[in-house]
C-alpha cells in the first residue's frame, strides 16, 4: 500500500508526486540541497492527561479532560525542540468525537502527531512553514483512514500537529541562534504580525448555561470582554429558545455595566455558535431577540454561526454592526480568503489550535484584505497561553481598540492548573497573569517572548 505525498520544492519552484510506504518514516527530499537545512535525527513524543473541574459544554457536548501532547525533535548538531499541543477532538471534528470514547478520539489524533514525527525522523527541513506544506497532506489522508471518515475536517490534522510544529519552531530557533519571536516571523508574514501591543485583552469563556452571578462576578472582577457559547443542546427549535433566553439574561444582569477599556463605555459581547446553527433564518430569529431586549448593539463579534458544509453569505449579518469571524472553519489560508469573500469580517486565529505555521499564513491573508484578527482558545496549557499571546500582542488592533484581544479559558477550566503553571518557564512574570481584564505585555515580554522560547524543567525530564 502506498501513500502519495505532494511535495513543492522550496527555493526551486518544482512540484513533483512522489510515492512511498505507508509506514515509511521519511519525506521526499528536493533535488537540490536546501541552504541550512535542518536534518533530525530524533524523535520522541509524550503526553498528560488533565482533568476538567466539570464537563466543559459546546457543540451541543462535552469535554472531561483535555490530553497535553509533547513532541520532541533533535537535530544532528545535538540541538533540540520540544513543542507542546492541547488536542481538541469535539472543536475540531464532533464526528470523530461522537464516532468514539473522548479517549478513544484523543488517540486518533495522537496517533496522526506521531505519523508525523516518524515521517521527518532522518530527513531534513529548511523552516516550519515548509515543513508543514510538505506534510498536511499526508497527515490528513492519514487522519482520514484511521478515522474511517473521508470527511475529516483539515482543522483535526492541523490540531494535531501544534506540538510537532511548535517543536519544529524551537529547533529552527536553536539552529539558527534566534532567541526572540519576531526572529521567527519571515518577512513575508510581518505585516501580518507587525503590532507591538503594551496590552492584550484576557477573554474568559462561559459555557452555557452559565449561572448569572459566575457572569456577574467576572465582570467584577475587571473581565470586560466575554466569549459566550451559544449553541444549546436540543434540536434547533430547543436551542434557539434556550439561546434566546441567555442572551436575555445576561443582558439583564451586565447590560448596565461599564468599563474604560471599550470605545463606548459598554461590556461587548462575544458569542460563539461553534457551527450549531443550520440555517440563516434561525440564526436572524435569535439576533431579532438580542436586538429586541437592547443586547444587539453590545454584539462586537458572532463566531462560526454556521456549519462549513452550509456556505451560507453572511454580508448581511455583518451589515448589522456585527464582526462575524470565521474559527475552525478557516482550516488554512485558502479557506480564510474563501470565507472573507462570503462575508465574514474578521479572522479568530488559533495558534494553539491550528499551528504557528497555518497562524502566520492565515494572519498574512487577513491582514493584505483589511479583515481584522483575534486570538481564540482552545482551552490550553499556561505555556501555549503564551504562544497564543505573542501572536494576539502583535495582530494589528481590533477596530476601536487600542490592544490585542486573547480569549483564554484554562484558568476556568482546569483542576490542576496551578500545577501546570509550575512548568511554565516565566511562571513568576508579570505577562502570565491577568490583572483588571488584561495581560501587561511590557517591553520585557517581548524581549524574552513570554517565555515561550525558554527550556521547561517539567517537559525536558521527559526526554
Amino acid at each position: 500500500m502506498t501513500r502519495r505525498s505532494f511535495v513543492k520544492h522550496a527555493g526551486t519552484g518544482i512540484a513533483t508526486i512522489l510515492a512511498s510506504p505507508l509506514s515509511a518514516n521519511s519525506i521526499p527530499m528536493t533535488t537540490k540541497q536546501i541552504e541550512k537545512s535542518i536534518h533530525v535525527s530524533r524523535v520522541d513524543s509524550n503526553f498528560e492527561r488533565e482533568p476538567l473541574k466539570r464537563p466543559f459544554g459546546f457543540k451541543g457536548s462535552s469535554i472531561t479532560k483535555v490530553w497535553q501532547t509533547i513532541s520532541y525533535l533533535e537535530s544532528k548538531n545535538g540541538n533540540h525542540g520540544i513543542g507542546l499541543g492541547t488536542q481538541s477532538v469535539l472543536w475540531s471534528d464532533s464526528k470523530v468525537f461522537a464516532a468514539h470514547t473522548e479517549n478513544g478520539g484523543n488517540a486518533l489524533m495522537y496517533a496522526m502527531c506521531e505519523r508525523a514525527l516518524q515521517t521527518i525522523k532522518g530527513n531534513s527541513f529548511q523552516n516550519p512553514i515548509q515543513l508543514l506544506d510538505d506534510i498536511l497532506n499526508d497527515i490528513y489522508e492519514y487522519g482520514q483512514k484511521i478515522t474511517r471518515n473521508p470527511d475529516l475536517r483539515k482543522t483535526f490534522a492541523l490540531n494535531a500537529l501544534v506540538g510537532f510544529d511548535n517543536a519544529a519552531w524551537t529547533l529552527y530557533a536553536a539552529e539558527n541562534g534566534i532567541e526572540n519571536f519576531d526572529g521567527l516571523i519571515p518577512e513575508k508574514y510581518q505585516k501580518g504580525l507587525s503590532a507591538k501591543h503594551s496590552k492584550v485583552a484576557s477573554i474568559p469563556t462561559l459555557s452555557y448555561g452559565t449561572p448569572m452571578d459566575a457572569i456577574e462576578k467576572l465582570v467584577d472582577d475587571g473581565f470586560f470582554t466575554l466569549k459566550i457559547k451559544l449553541g444549546a443542546p436540543g434540536n434547533q427549535q430547543e436551542m434557539l429558545e434556550k439561546d434566546k433566553a441567555f442572551i436575555e439574561a445576561i443582558h439583564k444582569t451586565i447590560g448596565d455595566r461599564t468599563t474604560p477599556h471599550t470605545p463606548n463605555g459598554n461590556i461587548p459581547y462575544y458569542f460563539d455558535a461553534n457551527g450549531r446553527y443550520e440555517s440563516k433564518d434561525t440564526m436572524m430569529k435569535l439576533l431579532d431577540h438580542a436586538e429586541k431586549v437592547g443586547a444587539l448593539e453590545r454584539i462586537l463579534i458572532l463566531e462560526e454561526p454556521f456549519g462549513e458544509l452550509l456556505e451560507i453569505d453572511v454580508h448581511d449579518i455583518a451589515k448589522r454592526g456585527i464582526y462575524v469571524a470565521a474559527d475552525e472553519s478557516a482550516h488554512t489560508d485558502e479557506d480564510a480568503i474563501t470565507r472573507i469573500e462570503m462575508g465574514y469580517n474578521s479572522i479568530a486565529l488559533k495558534a494553539v489550535a491550528k499551528t504557528l505555521s497555518m497562524t502566520m499564513k492565515i494572519a498574512e491573508a487577513a491582514a493584505a484584505r483589511d479583515v481584522p484578527c483575534f486570538c481564540a482558545d482552545l482551552t490550553v496549557n499556561p505555556i501555549l497561553v503564551d504562544w497564543n499571546k505573542c501572536v494576539a500582542a502583535r495582530l494589528p488592533a481590533f477596530p476601536g481598540y487600542n490592544y490585542g484581544m486573547q480569549e483564554t479559558n484554562g484558568w476556568q477550566n482546569y483542576k490542576y492548573w496551578d500545577k501546570m503553571r509550575s512548568y511554565h518557564p516565566a511562571k513568576e512574570k508579570e505577562w502570565t497573569m491577568t490583572k483588571s481584564g488584561v495581560y501587561e505585555t511590557s517591553k520585557e515580554f517581548f524581549e524574552q517572548s513570554g517565555g515561550i522560547l525558554q527550556p521547561s524543567k517539567h517537559y525536558e525530564a521527559m526526554f
